[in-house]
């Protein structure tokens, strides 16, 4: 006689199944003592989604944002250190998605099996006086292990990567699927929604506006003069003086630098970028599902200009980015901005290439 799955003690099993995933639960059979299953009980259908770097400063917020999305099911909460706090502290939450926390190199392959999302913010945060460039050294290697991760493990996973420099980061990311024989360009997308965010923010300021009512489309990188705000294309159509346009791109483009200065030591962007992940996040997710429509600016594989990645809008599907959309009309300001975003974005992505050359 097969036991009662719903009985009490089963029912415990299977919370603390979920609670400690990597340390089965057993149960007594007819004959045997055989493993209970972690299973979901209860979780809304929807999709699987894998947060590496879960315990950072960034990966806290963005947990915390992620467990509110009723298109999440399953959440799994990777990083080296402080996981399971994290993990528990968000498990309490009553939203419908089923909480998993794992920590350390050794349980990186158990949280990514079966994912359909993997966002990778992980990595060391900017300082003051700090470049993008002067987190690659450090930053590199950790994207490259975790992208090893998603390879083995969920090859058909769409990745967000958020890890700075994303200029660099992301064809690292590219040259790791490459090797494992798993790129999909489509499935791989560096988010850029801070800056768009950013941009929406400081254009409705100067508008009087209110920020959800604003578009502006921002191209090129996440970096810097990289950073190009498109502002004849903004929505809804405006006109700027040439004061203004360079009040805002300069803003734009240094509004992490704010930030950190603002922090005085203490951090860098991590509230707003988590803010900007899960928007970027539940827009994939969206897609995913079959909703149509969905245009994002993000940081891609991409053959808009003569560089082989670049961020422009793209639209969604369930296999990622769909469709690059082209840059459309461009002032002379913007074009030579993108001229100047052109140089040092090409000397980004020859520097993440480079570095799985070694």
């Amino acid at each position: 006689m097969q036991p009662d799955a719903n009985a009490p003690s089963h029912r415990l099993a299977r919370v603390a199944a979920h609670l400690n995933p990597q340390r089965p639960q057993m149960e007594e059979g007819a004959s045997a003592l055989r493993l209970v299953v972690c299973r979901a009980k209860g979780g809304a259908p929807g999709f699987k989604v894998a947060i590496l770097g879960a315990a950072g400063g960034i990966g806290q917020p963005l947990s915390l944002l992620m467990k509110m999305n009723p298109l999440v099911s399953v959440l799994h909460l990777y990083d080296v250190v402080n996981t399971p706090g994290v993990t528990a502290d968000v498990s309490h939450m009553d939203t419908s998605a089923v909480v998993r926390g794992f920590l350390g190199a050794q349980q990186l392959d158990a949280a990514l099996t079966g994912m359909d999302l993997v966002i990778i913010p992980a990595g060391l945060p900017r300082k003051p006086g700090m470049t993008r460039d002067d987190l690659f050294n450090k930053n590199a290697g950790i994207v490259r292990t975790l992208c090893e991760g998603v390879a083995r493990c969920c090859p058909n996973a769409i990745v967000n990567l958020i890890s700075n420099p994303v200029n660099s980061t992301v064809p690292i990311a590219a040259e790791v699927f490459k090797k494992a024989g798993t790129y999909d360009p489509k499935r791989l997308l560096g988010v850029t929604t801070l800056d768009v965010a950013r941009a929406n923010t400081f254009v409705a300021e100067v508008l009087g506006v209110d920020p959800r009512d604003v578009s502006v489309p921002v191209v090129g990188g996440h970096a810097g003069i990289t950073i190009l705000p498109l502002l004849s294309q903004v929505t809804p159509p405006s006109s700027f003086t040439q004061d203004e346009t360079r009040y805002l791109t300069d803003r734009i483009q240094n509004g992490g630098t704010e930030v950190v200065e603002a922090k005085a030591g203490s951090g860098s962007a991590t509230l707003s970028m988590a803010f900007a992940a899960s928007k970027f996040a539940d827009a994939c997710l969206r897609a995913m599902r079959g909703e149509a429509g969905i245009v994002e600016c993000s940081y891609v594989a991409s053959e808009v200009t003569e560089l082989p990645f670049f961020a422009t809008k793209v639209r969604l599907g369930r296999g990622g980015a769909e469709e690059i959309l082209p840059l459309g009309p461009l002032n002379d300001f913007e074009r030579a901005g993108l001229e100047a975003a052109k140089k040092e974005l090409g000397e980004s992505i020859q520097k993440g290439i480079a570095f799985m050359s070694k």
